[in-house]
């Protein structure tokens, strides 16, 4: 099972750290990413993670804002989000996956979900 949790309210240009746990699973054993699902609109790819944390993949509306990082130890995954955009309000979810391709966009490659956890930004 994931968790996913610290979403909320937040301005333009503040910041926000999701965390997604792992209950019941090595979560070293998998490649994780977060996704996102703005209202009327399509789940997104937003980063991903590969199971030793050496790699990683952003998508470009997010690089230079958005961190992901992991420590296994914690069973733990994390999205730091900087400079946060109204464009960036949405429920956002974390995923595992067993597959590591040389980009991890589609949705179908992950295979666990997490519940979501809203982010809201204010302009």
């Amino acid at each position: 099972q994931l968790q996913a949790s610290g979403g909320g309210l937040v301005q333009a240009g503040g910041s926000l750290r999701l965390s997604c746990a792992a209950s019941g699973r090595i979560l070293s054993s998998y490649n994780m990413g977060w996704f996102r699902q703005a209202p009327g609109k399509e789940r997104e790819f937003v980063a991903a993670i590969i199971w030793d944390g050496i790699t990683t993949h952003l998508h470009d509306s997010v690089k230079g804002r958005f961190t992901i990082s992991r420590d296994n130890a914690k069973s733990t995954v994390y999205l730091q989000m900087n400079s946060l955009k109204p464009e960036d309000t949405a429920v956002y979810y974390c995923a595992a996956s067993v597959v590591w391709e040389p980009t991890m966009y589609r949705a179908s490659l992950y295979r666990y979900w997490g519940q979501g956890t809203q982010v809201t930004v204010s302009s």
